[in-house]
């Protein structure tokens, strides 16, 4: 199968680079978010080292640039810093002998929880049949079966998402103590896992601190968000980190060109979104696309990440 992605991507100055992006991998599959689990992560896994050579995202992105980029070149990359990242993710990648690179929102290590795990983590826990949240306006809602509380968990979601940082925080706050649900704190990495990865030879990102939607706040705030994120894991690597993932990363609705200046101006070598696509020499460096394909058979993951090579580049 090896023959399909050599036609669209090969080596050299007319090469093209796959990305692929994670999150979670968990130890069985998470019915109400859809997060996958172990033998999905595995099977992916397997697919894309079968078909594809699997480079580390520092290491191809300046191939990428010299043109001297190998045959079907693809990269794996994590966002955000969960702790199954080092738990379940890394042995895995190290018994398959290949390289991730780690993007980590640092102002939610050794104890903190992001705004959206906040909000499915008390959905999950909510008890009764019905959740009232017109005192917030966030409406009612049905909670009785998995797919209702499904339903509701993404009606939430995308309430919430684009709220102006300040009043989405307020907003979750407010529905976290309406639920008033014990919620875990060891879903992220603490400090220690972070120098876990990058001792075991992975690469680690920055993904700000808090993981603000870069669009939803001002430049000073902007600014602070990408400096401090990167100098706090710097701190705990003691290595200067070179690679760049933007929150939510869709161009021009998330980040916009000002905040690409800032990732250079930060010091940063190259970045990534989640516009779909593959990248070539003349690609953006600094708005590098990603994807990753969810068939659940080899022939079907191939083929869509060869139609995913064909797609244009959003950029900003």
């Amino acid at each position: 199968m090896k023959i399909l992605p050599s036609l669209f991507s090969p080596a050299g100055k007319n090469s093209k680079l796959s990305i692929v992006i994670y999150h979670r991998v968990l130890p069985e599959p998470d019915l109400l978010t859809g997060e996958g689990g172990i033998a999905q992560f595995e099977k992916g896994l397997s697919y894309l080292t079968n078909n594809f050579n699997i480079l580390p995202l520092s290491e191809a992105v300046n191939k990428l640039r010299s043109g001297t980029l190998p045959g079907r070149a693809a990269c794996i990359t994590f966002d955000d810093g969960y702790a199954d990242n080092a738990e379940i993710a890394l042995p895995i990648l190290q018994k398959h002998g290949v390289t991730a690179t780690f993007f980590i929102a640092s102002g939610f290590l050794d104890g903190g929880r992001m705004w959206n795990d906040t909000v499915i983590e008390s959905v999950r826990r909510a008890k009764g049949d019905k959740l009232d949240l017109n005192a917030i306006g966030l409406g009612n809602h049905a909670i009785a079966t998995l797919e209702q509380r499904r339903e509701t968990l993404n009606l939430l979601i995308n309430k919430l998402k684009y709220l102006p940082h300040e009043a989405r925080a307020s907003q979750v706050d407010k529905l976290s103590t309406i639920i008033a649900a014990d919620l875990p704190d060891n879903l992220m990495m603490i400090s220690a896992q972070v120098r876990q990865l990058h001792d075991a030879g992975m690469e680690i990102g920055g993904h700000t601190l808090t993981h603000p939607i870069l669009a939803s706040i001002d430049d000073a705030a902007a600014r602070t968000e990408i400096a401090e994120g990167k100098a706090k894991l710097e701190a705990i690597i003691d290595t200067p980190l070179r690679l760049f993932a933007y929150p939510n990363g869709k161009p021009g609705k998330d980040y916009l060109s000002a905040h690409v200046k800032m990732i250079k101006d930060a010091g940063f070598e190259a970045a990534v979104s989640t516009a779909w696509g593959a990248a070539r020499q003349d690609s953006d460096m600094f708005q590098l696309p990603r994807f990753t394909p969810w068939d659940q058979s080899e022939w079907r993951y191939v083929l869509r990440m060869v139609r995913n090579m064909r797609q244009r580049i959003q950029t900003v």
